[in-house]
């Protein structure tokens, strides 16, 4: 049995407090392929999580029979500091409350200083570049200092993260359907991915403005890439994508089962375990720019009532949904109708029914490029 399993301690913030990561290790440290598995960088999207319970036994039983190829990392629970974060009975994982902000925002920039750090190191040979490239983010991670529990956390998972040749964050958004979040070098090569897990829609941004995990590790190398030119070959090394598994509310075993399968599968096809991989589905969806997909919002706060269901094919111009305001003096004349921009599916809603001005009711899934999506393309 190659499994060994590591704390990793997180700085104390206040007297009394300690927190600490529990990490997966399977394989031989170095092996190829590498890769890293996440769940609930959110807190409060515990659908990974219980895929990564499930995923963890199936690898478990995996090393038991020697079939363990490559080098696999698992953290069940990426973030033990918005695990602890309720208030009233309500788990707000999705903030840092010391003011630290979104969790899956603003993550280090791996580029910064990489064109210097590989200058006269790089050449020819592809597999020669990937060893210098990760060689050198290794080091810029070596040199950061975190002085705060929420900073260890990004200094931590992103050490055990950055040199994989596959990375995966595993959420999930309010109430919707699986989707995928990749960069657009890394299609069609994740197409095995979206396929195994089902998912409805495949997201590609070259970058969706807010410095999430999964782009810290895709996004440098095609960066690069471009820096240097194309004499020099710098290949998309890293696979990394964020996996939306449905809505907040789907957490049940069975989900659980078929998650962990399909994530299993996955790592039999890329040689990280052996056994006999599944056949691979024919995909659900194409791949679409994630800046073709609407994101409605609503002008006005009140009581949202939808007019569409998931997965639904909608047009541009269709209601998705009516905004009640129950304070109206006339309540017949007391709707908002909130109308979407495309043609396209009906990806995710909201589970929480009374909204304030601006919050994202719907995302709908089209193909053509949106004039009004600039900037951060993620919801917030």
């Amino acid at each position: 049995m190659s499994k060994r399993i590591d704390r990793i301690d997180l700085p104390c913030m206040s007297p009394g407090t300690e927190r600490h990561l529990k990490v997966h290790h399977y394989g031989t440290p170095g092996a190829r392929p590498k890769a890293y598995i996440h769940a609930s960088l959110h807190a409060d999207e515990i659908p990974g999580m219980m895929a990564a319970h499930h995923l963890i036994q199936r690898l478990d039983e995996a090393d038991k029979r020697g079939e363990i190829k490559g080098e696999i990392i698992v953290v069940p629970v990426a973030n033990p500091i918005g695990l602890g974060q309720v208030l009233n009975r309500a788990h707000l994982g999705r903030y840092e409350l010391r003011g630290g902000g979104n969790f899956n925002r603003q993550w280090p920039d791996l580029f910064a200083g990489l064109v210097e750090a590989t200058a006269g190191k790089l050449g020819d040979d592809a597999a020669h570049n990937v060893a210098v490239v990760r060689a050198a983010m290794g080091a810029t991670l070596d040199k950061m200092h975190a002085d705060t529990e929420f900073a260890a956390l990004r200094l931590a998972l992103s050490k055990l993260a950055y040199d994989a040749d596959i990375v995966l964050d595993l959420h999930c958004d309010d109430d919707a359907e699986v989707h995928l979040f990749l960069i657009p070098e890394n299609w069609p090569d994740g197409r095995d991915l979206a396929a195994l897990i089902g998912a409805e829609a495949v997201l590609l941004a070259a970058d969706s403005g807010g410095a999430s995990f999964d782009e810290t590790f895709s996004s440098p190398w095609v960066k690069l890439q471009a820096a240097v030119g194309p004499g020099i070959p710098i290949p998309a090394a890293c696979l990394s994508g964020t996996v939306e598994f449905r809505g907040l509310h789907d957490v049940y075993d069975d989900l659980g089962n078929t998650d962990a399968d399909a994530l299993f599968g996955f790592l039999q096809h890329r040689d990280l375990v052996g056994g006999k991989a599944p056949a691979v589905p024919a995909p659900r969806c194409q791949a679409t720019m994630l800046d073709a997909c609407d994101v409605v919002r609503t002008p006005v706060p009140g009581i949202v009532a939808y007019k569409v269901t998931l997965g639904q094919q909608v047009r541009a111009g269709d209601v998705i949904a009516e905004m009640i305001d129950p304070l109206a003096d006339d309540q017949s004349k007391a709707r908002t109708l909130l109308r979407t921009q495309t043609d396209g599916r009906v990806l995710s809603r909201k589970l929480t029914k009374l909204l304030p001005a601006g919050e994202s009711v719907s995302k709908i899934v089209g193909t053509e490029t949106l004039a009004y999506r600039k900037g951060l393309l993620l919801e917030d």
